[in-house]
């Protein structure tokens, strides 16, 4: 009788780590012709169902004040507001007060995503961490921005630093509670297989626990990122000489209404294209997710 002796392939243990890491590619099957059609007719059935509801809120906003069915001295005409915008853009005044806003955002912002990304890790992770800061968290989490602004003005002045850290104490929050959120809703699985491989904290954290935590991280991140223009805006409205809040507060006081409503349109574009920004970095670190339905 003979036997028959089987050989079996040894693993790598780097073979298996990889495997195991929620950020690795997946190779997916290039999609039908057919699949692309879908998908390209999809995104124009969306964009021009957006497109109609933009275009049929300025519809209304032109007309509305012209019929007679709202005041037109408070609601000017979207013409009117157009033509107030086009002006301030051309004698530079709202390049210069939106860039002066957008430091101060983009700077607020900053500060609190490398403040808050790292803590909201350690906290999320570390049960001694979380115990030791939860209490102090409720306390500061409960306490809205704005109501604390006379203390920052107080504290730092009423020049840039007070402006900016505003904008940081805001943004922190969304940040840091969405991290720790993220941490700790890990699919245990993910963490009892990593370990069984005997990870370092160091190559988990890498391997595992950030990737997994991206999407729901980058929720907070892109709350985060409204925040930091809406209490902006109001933080420019005391003691500013310069932004958008600045701009609009003036325009208001001078009863010089389209440039009052120049001025929300810009803030309101700003935060959309900064939120699709936002977006796309998230697609970007989060291209190793298969899409739901794939």
């Amino acid at each position: 009788m003979s036997t028959t002796t089987t050989t079996g392939t040894a693993t790598a243990p780097s073979d298996t780590v990889q495997a195991l890491s929620v950020g690795s590619p997946t190779k997916r099957d290039s999609p039908s012709p057919a699949a692309r059609v879908r998908r390209v007719t999809r995104l124009l059935l969306t964009a021009v169902t957006k497109s109609a509801a933009i275009a049929a809120l300025l519809l209304l906003w032109e007309t509305a004040p012209r019929l007679g069915l709202v005041d037109r001295t408070f609601l000017p005409p979207f013409s009117e507001v157009a033509e107030a915008w086009w002006g301030l853009a051309a004698d530079g005044q709202l390049a210069d007060n939106a860039r002066a806003s957008l430091v101060r955002s983009f700077s607020g912002f900053g500060i609190a995503v490398a403040v808050a990304v790292p803590l909201g890790l350690l906290i999320g992770w570390y049960r001694p961490v979380a115990d030791l800061l939860g209490p102090l968290l409720e306390v500061f989490r409960n306490t809205a921005a704005l109501a604390l602004l006379p203390v920052f003005v107080l504290l730092l002045g009423i020049g840039e630093t007070s402006k900016i850290s505003i904008v940081v104490y805001a943004c922190t929050w969304p940040i840091l509670l969405n991290t720790i959120s993220a941490v700790r809703n890990v699919d245990p699985t993910l963490l009892k297989l990593a370990r069984s491989m005997d990870l370092s904290a160091p190559r988990l954290f890498q391997k595992v626990i950030l990737p997994a935590s991206v999407p729901v991280m980058f929720t907070g991140i892109r709350l985060a990122g409204a925040v930091s223009i809406l209490v902006l805006v109001a933080a420019e409205m005391i003691g500013a000489k310069a932004g958008l809040g600045y701009l609009i507060n003036a325009s208001q006081y001078n009863f010089a209404i389209p440039q009052m409503y120049a001025g929300i349109i810009t803030i309101s574009a700003i935060g959309v294209a900064f939120n699709q920004l936002l977006v796309t970095v998230e697609r970007r670190l989060s291209s190793w997710r298969v899409p739901a339905g794939a």
